[in-house]
């Protein structure tokens, strides 16, 4: 069966449920969508270790439906370089402000960006490198980056929000859910199991993961706040549960003005068998079991210059510590920096081109930047 009709019959009747309820039952609809073209240049002699250079697309349609005040319901599809794919679907059930429950397939908390990753709510036509999901340079060498967004699953979530007066907000977040997977034998995680192409949406180990989300939200004036956040996950991969993952991260963010500050450090530690079969640079220890560790950070300061301009710096990267096969191009402690000046301008309402330049810098001596690359993206990106 092709991946447009798998797509199609899970999305269709969860669609169809939602658009049908009773006039009664269902108090709002909304539906909304995204789509953006982008094209990737990237100079020849830098077009190793892979990269999805040239045009790519990325498009989203999300249908919310608020059954009652209690009860809600939302069902998001994609479509990018993944292919197709259902983020979203997935019902919230509010008791109250401070307790509501989230059932069915959906990104957990955990960290600030995934809550803006889709095109249309950022600047740049990429993800910061912790949450990379395709567009870095040598994707095949780095294996995207600490926890590519959106990384949809199954399960459960519970929250809630709380204020203090006027001025403090906390929210907090703890879910159970599939957990990422690999098979037996592999060095690292592999993404696409987890996504919904070709079926791919049973755990592989019967065991769940977990994790949680603590945010406070400060309000400093009438167009100033500061928000602080710290998310965990954790769980089992292979198919045996002998081998684990551990992601953690915090986040920081000020919005002064028209001019919005974002900082976030992303870190993985991860477990695995070294295959016997194959040479690592490293001495494999007596017991067979490695680890890795794999840190990723962005600092971006974006500036609203008008109705239709907005400006942004970006500095970010991702470093690596851990032993890897001989054939490998990294080193046990690789890096890689990137530096991004971008801009977008609305041309239309809903309607915006996206322009930015990267330099990058590739080390196998941190933090010394030996190999310089540079890329340029040119987009547009429409919402309705």
């Amino acid at each position: 069966m092709h991946a447009l009709a798998r797509f199609a019959l899970c999305a269709a009747p969860l669609a169809v449920a939602l658009l049908r309820a009773a006039p009664a039952a269902a108090t709002e609809r909304n539906f909304a969508g995204s789509a953006q073209l982008d094209y990737l240049f990237v100079p020849d002699d830098a077009r190793v270790g892979g990269v999805l250079d040239g045009f790519t697309t990325e498009a989203a349609l999300k249908l919310a439906a608020d059954v009652s005040d209690k009860l809600s319901a939302n069902v998001k599809a994609c479509y990018g370089c993944h292919g197709f794919e259902l983020p979203m679907a997935y019902f919230d059930f509010r008791v109250a402000d401070e307790l509501a429950f989230r059932v069915g397939r959906f990104s957990p908390s955990f960290g600030a960006f995934n809550i803006r990753q889709d095109p249309a709510n950022h600047v740049t036509s990429d993800n910061p490198l912790p949450y990379d999901m395709g567009r870095m340079l040598r994707i095949t060498d780095w294996n995207l980056g600490v926890l590519p967004s959106p990384f949809p699953d199954n399960g459960v979530e519970v929250g809630g929000t709380h204020w203090f007066g006027e001025r403090a907000q906390l929210d907090y977040a703890a879910y159970a859910v599939s957990g990422f997977r690999a098979p037996a034998g592999a060095n690292d995680l592999l993404w696409g199991l987890s996504q919904t192409r070709g079926g791919n949406v049973l755990d592989n180990n019967g065991r769940p993961g977990g994790g949680g989300r603590v945010v406070g939200t400060f309000r400093v004036g009438e167009a100033n706040d500061i928000t602080v956040g710290a998310s965990v996950m954790y769980g089992t991969w292979d198919p045996s549960n002998r081998f684990y993952y551990l992601i953690a991260g915090g986040d920081l963010s000020a919005r002064i003005g028209r001019t919005q500050v974002r900082f976030e450090y992303l870190v993985r530690r991860q477990t695995f068998a070294p295959a016997p079969s194959v040479p690592y640079k490293l001495i494999v220890p007596p017991s067979g079991e490695e680890a890795f560790e794999k840190h990723g950070a962005y600092l971006e300061i974006e500036r609203t210059m008008s109705e239709t301009v907005t400006l942004l710096l970006r500095a970010d990267g991702l470093y690596r510590a851990g032993n890897v096969p001989v054939l490998s191009p990294l080193a046990p402690r690789a890096a890689v920096f990137r530096y991004t000046a971008a801009g977008t301008i609305g041309l239309a309402p809903g309607f915006r081109l996206k322009a930015s330049a990267e330099l990058w810098a590739f080390s196998n001596d941190v933090p010394v930047h030996q190999d310089l690359e540079t890329a340029f993206h040119l987009g547009v990106v429409g919402t309705f």
